[in-house]
């Protein structure tokens, strides 16, 4: 049997209250938890055997074709591109037998609708995944985000760059492969494309009709996802969705996950004189927005981290007991993570990460105001920016988070504006905040023994030839809402990318072990009895 190379190398609401007596019963039953012994790993079968084969000796191809899919730029605002992108996927589902057509609406960047019907099949499966991929500041990459480049292991643990592999040579597991969107989420897309390949060449019986739904606007939200499906609500007629995004759990064993947070957002402008002042001239005389928004966002959140702003927790849903039962058994990974990442600690004084990810956060995604290093310069700027987003958790409403947080700096003594102040406004006002909020979805969890997810979390087993990890929730966002309460259909996500990926950042890149636990998976999901 081939050896799967998955694994890294590191082996005050009554709801409120409820859900804070279910954290400490979590993690009593995790600090009691033993990894060694409460699976069972499923046997290897011949399908499987012959998919592993197929990929160890087209590694090299299989690769080359990978790096030309990540040559395509994919910035979703960068609409001429991700329509080229767009149409070579449809060209290459079209290619394998897949019934692929493009689903357009205007000013939007199209949905990709795929169909592959296989004899005999009893369960219609549904593939979400999204094509298109976060905008890049070439600059702050290694190499062009659109030019990939193969390197040992990851550049943090001290990878160097290698050569392209040629036929016969062997592909280390360990290797990476960096460019944008290789792990969120073209990887996804290849690894499906190549399972198709595999169980062809194989002479492998799928056991399920597949769909395909691949987005184009995945990064910016999906605006316009809903009106997809409404327009072609016939078509997304099945028995479960699986979506493919996110990465595995930190432990490197193969994951489900029966949830995402919610997000919404906000940018925050603060303002002092009309225009920038010589700090020497007016230094101790005019108040500098910088200093005064930074006031703002430390009375947001106590020194362990947790968010002060009024009823932001009021809203939490408790977990299940059936949740509770499987936070128990994932591997605590906290004292490692901080290791690979260089924190002493982390926030409420090193609180299990799992407990952290069901609560909401409030994050601070960037600061800007005035200029450093060898461009800054003696004044007082005139304006601080800073952008927000909140990651939501189930009960949490989008708008009403995004109140609260509004309440909050109206409460610290600033007037609300929705553009920029005119005269008269700076007059009367002492401290102004521009806030623009962006509302975008709610979080979900759905139910985690579905008897279609439990075949799955078999299949990973199998094909990770791991125990599986079974999450609640992912720490990241999608907009599933759209699939469980407007659908109402089930759905699992099964995340292939390592955690360690640097999704949405700069110098992303996927494992290559983990595209092959991909195609793995891939396969022995469609062809599972």
């Amino acid at each position: 049997m081939l050896a799967h190379p998955i694994c890294p190398s590191f082996k005050t609401s009554v709801a409120c209250r409820f859900h804070v007596l279910a954290l400490l019963l979590i993690s009593l039953s995790i600090e009691n938890f033993s990894a060694a012994g409460d699976f069972d790993v499923p046997e290897v079968n011949s399908t499987l055997q012959d998919v592993q084969g197929f990929r160890e000796k087209q590694s090299c191809q299989i690769l080359k074709e990978f790096r030309s899919l990540l040559k395509y730029p994919n910035s979703t605002q960068d609409r001429a591109n991700v329509l080229k992108l767009a149409k070579h996927l449809v060209k290459e589902f079209q290619q394998r037998g897949v019934e692929t057509k493009l689903l357009r609406l205007p000013n939007a960047n199209p949905l990709i609708y795929g169909e592959l019907k296989s004899p005999g099949a009893k369960r219609t499966l549904m593939i979400y995944a999204h094509y298109d991929g976060q905008p890049v500041v070439p600059s702050r990459w290694k190499h062009g985000p659109w030019e990939p480049v193969l390197y040992s292991k990851s550049m943090q643990e001290g990878g160097r760059q290698i050569p392209w592999p040629k036929p016969g040579q062997k592909v280390d597991p360990e290797s990476r492969i960096y460019g944008r969107s290789s792990s969120d989420d073209k990887g996804a897309i290849f690894a499906i494309l190549k399972t198709l390949d595999a169980l062809k060449k194989t002479n492998a019986k799928r056991t399920c009709n597949l769909k395909f739904l691949f987005d184009g606007e995945e990064e910016a939200g999906s605006p316009n996802l809903r009106r997809y499906l409404e327009n072609h609500k016939q078509l997304f007629d099945g028995d479960l969705w699986l979506f493919c995004d996110g990465p595995v759990h930190q432990s490197g064993r193969p994951t489900l996950a029966f949830g995402v947070r919610g997000i919404s957002s906000m940018e925050i402008t603060v303002y002092g004189a009309r225009r920038n002042l010589h700090s020497g001239h007016y230094g101790n005389w005019a108040p500098n927005p910088a200093l005064n928004l930074a006031k703002l966002l430390s009375s947001m959140k106590d020194e362990k981290g947790n968010v002060l702003v009024e009823g932001y927790y009021d809203s939490v849903l408790p977990i299940s007991s059936e949740e509770n039962q499987a936070i128990g058994q994932i591997p605590i990974i906290d004292r490692e993570l901080r290791r690979k990442f260089g924190l002493a600690q982390t926030e409420n004084e090193n609180e299990l990460f799992m407990k952290r990810l069901l609560l909401p956060s409030l994050n601070i995604k960037g600061f800007s105001s005035g200029s450093v290093g060898d461009s800054a310069r003696n004044i007082i700027p005139n304006t601080a920016t800073a952008s927000l987003d909140l990651r939501l958790v189930k009960g949490n409403d989008p708008r009403r988070m995004l109140q609260l947080v509004e309440a909050h700096i109206e409460k610290q003594g600033f007037h609300l504006v929705r553009k920029d102040p005119d005269q008269r406004t700076r007059l009367k006002y002492s401290k102004i905040a521009k806030v623009i909020s962006k509302p975008s979805y709610p979080a979900i969890r759905t139910e985690m023994d579905h008897p279609l997810a439990v075949k799955i979390a078999q299949a990973a087993s199998l094909a990770g030839n791991q125990p599986v990890v079974k999450l609640p929730t992912l720490g990241g966002s999608l907009p599933l809402y759209l699939f469980t309460d407007y659908l109402s259909q089930p759905l699992v996500i099964v995340p292939i990318a390592n955690f360690d990926n640097n999704q949405h950042a700069p110098n992303e890149n996927l494992r290559i072990g983990n595209l092959w636990y991909g195609i793995d998976l891939f396969a022995t999901i469609f062809t599972m009895e």
